[in-house]
């Protein structure tokens, strides 16, 4: 069954934000504070004239995996070749996307991040519990963009007058949540292959 986009409904039970793998990475890291009244569905990124694009992308590339499935049974070299140039396309597109919008220096940081949510340091304390946030998130090297609402948890003052923030995703497309989860696993297997 191909994944929806549907965004995620919030959960309120603090023992399931720890049944998720956790892994400490340097990433891109984009953050707008919501105001209170704001619509959940508000692109603060100005990202709505992409969405007929990225829909379009998106039908497109359920074609051809349901295609390949069919392909499968019968000649797997010519599946393999495929499924290898339909990834070479996506990582294209996705550099193409990188390049036109490049981040800053001062927005790759290190981040706690996992598929239930993201802690971050915050050089002031701009943030307080209960504030909504719109992040977008680069993922090296794969430069995934999966974008989020959170809500901030936890907010722990540092002696140089910043802060670590504590979010849980609160709002998230099950496609966004699927890239963190293989970023998540990506990152694992390559720092097994380091030890």
């Amino acid at each position: 069954m191909p994944p929806s986009n549907t965004p995620s409904a919030p959960t309120d039970d603090a023992s399931e934000r720890r049944d998720f793998f956790r892994i400490d990475d340097r990433i891109g890291l984009e953050i707008r504070k919501l105001a209170p009244d704001s619509p959940p569905d508000s692109d603060v990124f100005d990202g709505g004239h992409l969405e007929s694009l990225k829909a379009e992308f998106r039908r497109l590339d359920q074609d051809v995996k349901s295609q390949l499935a069919s392909l499968a049974d019968r000649d797997r070299l010519l599946t393999g070749l495929i499924k290898s140039l339909n990834g070479k396309l996506d990582t294209l597109a996705r550099i193409m996307a990188f390049e036109q919008n490049p981040l800053q220096p001062e927005d790759w940081q290190e981040a706690t991040l996992s598929e239930g949510g993201l802690s971050f340091a915050s050089k002031t304390p701009a943030w307080q519990p209960g504030d909504r946030l719109a992040l977008r998130m680069t993922l090296p090297p794969e430069l995934f963009q999966p974008q989020a609402i959170a809500r901030v948890l936890e907010v722990h003052p540092d002696a140089a007058g910043g802060a670590r923030v504590h979010t849980e995703f609160i709002r998230i497309d099950d496609s966004d949540r699927q890239q963190i989860a293989r970023h998540v696993m990506r990152w694992q297997i390559r720092q097994r292959q380091k030890g």
